[in-house]
């Protein structure tokens, strides 16, 4: 898929607390004024997950911002160390609303999650679409466990970059193996002790969530469910965390929702096919202007 590099924008935005977001913004290509999407990576990833997919729908047309969710990446950390599903539904609707135009959210994992409550609180004026990349309310608990334990097991930091792109490869082991410092350097910050950290504040996977997880799940249900908006799910094929069995129980909460399939990605599907799932969320898109 062959298209023009578009280079994005930094840019900030204020979330719960006056806590500063930092972006990522791409406009459209061809300088038209085209739908805006907003891009939400998932837990302990940053916004340079999705750089690929912004510049692919930028060159397609679309206003692009990526967002870097409290406590991840450039944004900053939670003054109270609390990162909870409310806070960050609470910081997505904060950025629409400064946006100011009708937006559709995309979010992976744990931007998924807090994309459903914040399409409920903004209403389908100003939530136009909603696309879940890999997540369901009621996803696989063993697979979610897989991510916390890879995430605690590396707190500590690492001794060397090529450290951490050896984790990543035994984590991913159906991806084949690379080791790019800069891309790495975008997702880990260097520590004043000379180790290599992930960038996101530690307290995100070591602070107790503090909520049920069966009453969090009814919950985003019935904001699924009341929602009258486009709602598209990305399932990666290979994926842990939403296996069939839990796609069939989205299909009953929402079941005028469309589900794709992408056969070779895994959790989340987007860093595994960019072009497929660009292609994917574009033909959402164009489907429902």
């Amino acid at each position: 898929m062959s298209r023009p590099v578009v280079q994005p924008d930094p840019i900030s935005f204020t979330g719960v607390d006056g806590i500063t977001l930092r972006a990522d913004e791409w406009q459209p290509a061809d300088g038209e004024v085209g739908p805006t999407i907003v891009l939400l990576h998932g837990g302990g990833q940053t916004r340079h997950s999705w750089k690929q997919t912004g510049q692919f729908l930028a060159a397609a047309g679309t206003h692009v911002v990526s967002l870097d969710t409290r406590g991840h990446g450039a944004s900053d950390w939670s003054p109270s160390g609390r990162y909870s599903l409310e806070l960050f539904t609470d910081d997505v609707v904060a950025v629409v609303e400064q946006i100011g135009t009708p937006v559709t959210l995309v979010g992976a994992s744990m931007g998924g999650l807090s994309s459903i409550g914040a399409a409920a609180e903004l209403g389908s004026e100003k939530a136009r679409g909603l696309v879940l990349v890999d997540v369901v309310p009621r996803f696989d608990q063993a697979g979610s466990a897989r991510i916390r334990d890879f995430m605690t097991a590396n707190v500590g930091g690492f001794d060397t970059l090529e450290d951490a792109a050896d984790a990543i490869a035994a984590y991913l082991p159906h991806r084949p193996k690379t080791f790019h410092p800069e891309g790495l350097k975008r997702n880990l910050r260097a520590g004043e002790d000379g180790r290599w950290y992930w960038h996101w504040d530690p307290a995100f996977v070591t602070s107790k969530p503090g909520d049920d997880r069966f009453v969090r799940a009814e919950h985003l249900e019935e904001q699924l469910a009341s929602l009258t908006v486009p709602i598209l799910l990305i399932r990666g094929k290979l994926s842990d965390v939403v296996p069939e069995d839990a796609v069939a129980g989205f299909r009953e909460v929402v079941p005028a929702a469309e589900v794709i399939e992408l056969a070779d990605a895994a959790h989340t599907a987007a860093a595994d096919d960019n072009d497929a799932f660009t292609q994917v969320v574009l033909d959402f898109i164009g489907a429902h202007r």
